[in-house]
């Protein structure tokens, strides 16, 4: 299971589409995993043949564990070849595995290699032949030493390998390539970079694990190999994972895993590390509806979503603009604010798979057809459940748009790390005193919560007054813009 990004340490493997037997290549989608964050589909960073599914569907697994092998090496379509008998000694068949590596010719001998970091976890699933974990830990110390510029890491077989030295500068490359590069053991900071602008290829990074691997071979020992190799064994099909049962007639347990967990510990440290400040404004947003309406006969706004959702959001941007000092974050460690110069947008999503908060990224420089086409794309993505994980991370503040489930409004918890949520209720056609008479008139209750320590009840009362006065006053876009 490859590290997908963001600090997370497990994903639960949704779907596989490869079974043992298929051919896959270099960059195939082979399966499609479920973070805490977000659905992430899976390339595989081989040429070869399945030869196991080594978990099966709905399985939480740990990051770094193998959760499939593929036959590589100089013939990729050989299929896979049967395991030593279970009767023989588990001595005589750890003896067996090198024995036969090193009879087969060099670059001819099909290699399994497993996805993921084969010596990471405890809890994986021994299996039968398996080259010894000193064996491995040397191979790869090997070709890291060798990447890094100490060839004599090739020589301590038991002990673990030394740190690479830290580069002074990060190298540049795409978080694929970065994923590819901490699959294959490869210190980016000692490859050497093709593309343009000084950014490392994934090429680059094979033609360094061939580089090392070549270096340091030796006629009589095993190749060395990006992964751990070890003696093929037969394919085995992945049995189903055992789905949440009623534990008695009257109850359902159902695992917390997933979006779920992640949401319920986001909240639980939001909640009880920023002192939360909730205030509360109703008003008549008539014109804005009106506005609505309009909008969506403009020419500039044609094939776009347009809905009061798009105005609220223009709204909150302007209120921001006014009043700069809500945009920041709380650094604990460092004893700082950070006012943030730019505004994430995001936005709560209820998905499939639970709530999430994509952003629009530097939302405050968008025009409206601009932000129209964000805010679709956002929530399309969403329900298909498509969202990365990087379109989650750096929020600034988050809108929630309650309303849509006819609520009035809300006490909405902080996104971790932002200062400020605002919620958004039912829009409601109700009695309201208009020009000094009363009238029925499109009437909504909005809330913003904020963290006490950055915002103070003023600055907070402003920015709540400021998005009010908007969307009773439409045309403020303009004059306040």
């Amino acid at each position: 299971m490859p590290d997908v990004g963001e600090g997370l340490t497990e994903a639960e493997i949704l779907k596989w589409y490869v079974q043992p037997g298929d051919t896959v290549t270099d960059g195939q989608v082979v399966c499609e995993v479920e973070t805490a964050k977000a659905a992430v589909e899976l390339p595989i960073p081989y040429d070869g043949v399945v030869h196991e599914l080594r978990f099966p569907e709905g399985t939480t697994v740990d990051v770094g564990e193998v959760i499939i092998s593929v036959n590589v090496g100089g013939d990729a379509a050989a299929q896979p070849q049967t395991a030593q008998p279970a009767a023989a000694e588990p001595a005589a068949k750890d003896a067996a595995a090198p024995a036969a590596e090193e009879a087969a010719p060099a670059g001819r001998q099909p290699v399994l290699v497993g996805y993921g970091v084969a010596e990471s976890s405890t809890k994986r699933r021994p299996r039968k032949g398996a080259t010894a974990p000193a064996e491995q830990s040397a191979a790869r110390s090997a070709v890291q030493g060798e990447l890094n510029g100490h060839a004599g890491a090739a020589q301590a077989a038991p002990a673990a390998p030394a740190p690479a030295p830290v580069a002074a500068a990060r190298p540049l490359a795409k978080p694929p390539v970065r994923k590819l590069a901490k699959d294959l053991g490869v210190d980016l900071a000692a490859v050497t970079p093709t593309g343009p602008d000084g950014i490392i290829t994934r090429e680059d990074v094979h033609a360094a694990v061939d580089l090392a691997a070549a270096s340091v071979a030796a006629p009589a020992a095993v190749p060395v190999q990006p992964r751990a190799a070890e003696v093929p064994q037969a394919p085995q099909q992945a049995q189903p994972a055992p789905q949440a049962q009623p534990a008695t007639g009257r109850e359902t347990r159902i695992p917390i895993k997933g979006v779920r967990k992640a949401t319920a510990q986001a909240m639980i440290g939001s909640a009880f590390t920023a002192p939360h400040v909730t205030e509360f404004i109703t008003v008549d947003v008539t014109r804005t509806m009106k506005l609505v309406e309009e909008l969506k006969s403009d020419k500039d706004m044609a094939g776009l979503r347009v809905n009061p959702l798009l105005l609220v959001a223009k709204a909150l941007l302007v209120a921001i603009k006014r009043n700069p000092g809500v945009n920041a974050s709380w650094d604990e460690a460092a004893q700082e604010i950070v006012l943030k110069h730019y505004v994430n947008l995001g936005i709560a999503a209820a998905t499939p798979r639970g709530l999430i908060v994509p952003n629009i990224k530097d939302a405050h420089d968008k025009t409206l057809p601009e932000l129209a086409a964000s805010l679709g794309e956002l929530v399309s993505t969403a329900r298909d459940g498509k969202t990365t994980p990087a379109a989650m991370q750096g929020g600034t503040v988050t809108i929630t748009n309650v309303g849509v489930f006819g609520v009035d409004t809300g006490t909405p918890i902080l996104n971790p790390g932002e200062s400020a949520i605002l919620a958004v209720g039912a829009i409601k056609l109700q009695p309201w005193v208009h020009k000094g008479k009363v009238k029925p008139r499109q009437v909504t209750t909005l809330a913003l919560s904020f963290d006490h320590r950055l915002v103070d009840g003023e600055l907070g009362s402003k920015v709540l007054a400021d998005i009010a006065a908007v969307l009773e006053q439409p045309k403020r876009l303009i004059t306040w813009a």
